[in-house]
């Protein structure tokens, strides 16, 4: 079970990596004005994206489910925590989807947000981080 745990943590780790760094690439992405910027960011933020982003979250949902199935559903299910942190994971992709939205809009030159927008977006992982660290290690209620 920690060879689980720690494979879990890794891919987590993987894809946190992505959800801090992406965010930070559309910001400087919206202040890019040459062609030559633009085309470079579109393949870094594709490449983060699809490289290892999305790879990370599927590989931390793979052991995450795995854990759950073996023992951490049996053990918490009556725990309020585990639900408060399964339901901010949910959050957590719906945030991986939108960022997955906006590099669509950039690839396709439709960006309409700001670099300050995606500056106030590239705090959103850190919540996300804080909640789920401590509800799986403190495990409050």
């Amino acid at each position: 079970m920690l060879w689980l745990k720690a494979l879990h943590l890794i891919f987590m780790v993987t894809w946190f990596a992505g959800l801090f760094y992406l965010p930070r690439l559309y910001v400087y992405h919206a202040m890019s004005s040459d062609e030559i910027s633009n085309e470079r960011f579109k393949v870094m933020e594709r490449k983060l994206f699809f490289g290892i982003m999305t790879p990370g979250m599927i590989v931390t949902f793979i052991f995450g489910i795995w854990m759950l199935v073996d023992y951490a559903w049996v053990m918490y299910s009556q725990s309020g925590w585990l639900h408060v942190k399964l339901t901010m994971l949910a959050l957590m992709v719906i945030y991986h989807v939108y960022c997955g939205k906006w590099l669509l809009d950039f690839k396709h030159d439709r960006n309409t947000h700001s670099h300050v927008y995606f500056r106030w977006m590239n705090e959103v992982p850190v919540l996300f981080l804080i909640g789920i660290i401590i509800l799986a290690v403190v495990k409050p209620f």
